[in-house]
């Protein structure tokens, strides 16, 4: 009777290993897939914001002798952002990648910092609403930016602790980059509204 009991012992505790083994993997690959659906929301939000831009611009080109320096800025920041192709596991695609926003949302300040000067402009209903959304988009995008940096911290750590950092090695599972951009640069800038009603009035 004791012949089996050395090897149920021991095939119980290979077992238990496996099973272990298992959980960790699956764990990680959990942890992995919600990296990459949080960086899916990143660029959605950015490319919300892209697609609200030819709308803003067409907009603004209705203004009476506005900036076109400012304009030629805002399309061309936009064309750089949207032709970049980002591997999110790739530190120097990240970087490249927030670069390019942050073009994008500097060209976006000016733009809107020199349509304080067009009061009327400012009055329409359409730039109104684009300005709204743009600031709505903004928000999305610094929630989506944050919780990309959490999922991506929660698999980081992973990859580095004991035990599933063997893991980690034995089936290819990296650390992935993180998204920090400047301070502000994804901030869109307050734009007094009720100023431009009380010139109007005045007028």
């Amino acid at each position: 009777m004791k012949n089996w009991k050395i090897p149920a012992v021991i095939g119980g505790v290979v077992l238990l290993l496996i099973m272990i083994v298992a959980g960790s993997y699956n764990s990680m690959v959990a942890s992995r897939e919600s990296v990459n659906t949080a960086w899916s929301k990143v660029e959605s939000q950015y490319q919300r914001r892209s697609d609200l831009i030819p709308n803003l611009v067409n907009t603004v080109k209705g203004a009476a002798n506005f900036e076109q320096e400012t304009l030629t800025k805002v399309v061309e920041a936009r064309a750089k952002a949207t032709q970049i192709k980002v591997d999110a596991n790739n530190p120097d695609d990240i970087a490249k990648f927030q670069q390019a926003q942050s073009e994008v949302s500097s060209s976006l300040s000016r733009l809107l910092a020199v349509a304080e000067n067009y009061p009327q402009l400012k009055a329409t209903e359409n730039f109104r609403d684009l300005q709204s959304q743009l600031e709505g988009t903004e928000n999305r995008i610094t929630v989506a930016r944050n919780d990309f940096n959490d999922a991506a911290k929660s698999y980081n750590t992973k990859v580095k602790s004991f035990p599933t950092n063997l893991l980690a090695g034995m089936f290819g599972f990296k650390e992935r980059p993180y998204f920090e951009s400047d301070a502000g640069a994804n901030k869109a800038p307050s734009v007094d509204f009720n100023a431009a009603n009380s010139t109007k009035q005045e007028n």
